[in-house]
């Protein structure tokens, strides 16, 4: 099972054109790492759904907020270097974050993303690294189990936009039925 831009659209209606921009880097990530079958697909689509805006964002948007600030010197993201929190943002449809991230999703990918960060704004990059992610966090077997809370708390962190996050999952189930 893969999906169709019209059921990315059903799923993701804010997406608009850009929906047909990601589709077949999706569907390229998605097969490369083993998310396939509806529950992990529904699951993937709404988790990176929620944290790009709906494919609205690649790079995370910057105040920097007080939560953003705090990124600058944290040393569980790797971030040692003066100015590691700005330049190592969210980036990518689940919004890889801190050096240490970039590094191992780099490593995982092939790319020099300690050099080049914004290669996680292109969108094959974005979709490749959401599914990085997905696959080395093990979020695969949380998927088939149907464990969307722990999916959450995995990417996450804690339960940021779950309603959201639920609803879009919801959609998709349905859609990908």
């Amino acid at each position: 099972m893969s999906i169709t831009q019209q059921q990315l659209l059903q799923i993701l209606p804010n997406a608009g054109p850009v929906a047909g921009v990601f589709v077949s880097v999706l569907k390229a990530a998605m097969g490369h790492y083993q998310i396939v079958g509806a529950k992990r697909v529904a699951a993937f689509i709404a988790q990176i759904g929620h944290e790009s805006g709906q494919l609205k964002y690649v790079k995370e948007i910057w105040g920097p907020t007080a939560a953003q600030a705090k990124y600058e010197g944290r040393k569980d993201l790797g971030n040692t270097v003066v100015g590691d929190g700005s330049k190592y943002r969210g980036r990518g449809l689940i919004q890889i974050t801190g050096r240490a991230n970039y590094m191992a999703c780099g490593e995982g990918l092939g790319l020099d993303l300690i050099k080049q960060p914004e290669l996680l704004e292109k969108p094959q990059h974005a979709c490749m690294s959401a599914a990085w992610f997905w696959a080395t966090k093990g979020l695969n077997t949380l998927a088939d189990a149907g464990q969307f809370d722990n999916i959450t708390q995995r990417i996450n962190g804690g339960q940021n936009g779950a309603a959201d996050r639920q609803a879009l999952y919801s959609r998709a189930l349905k859609v990908l039925a």
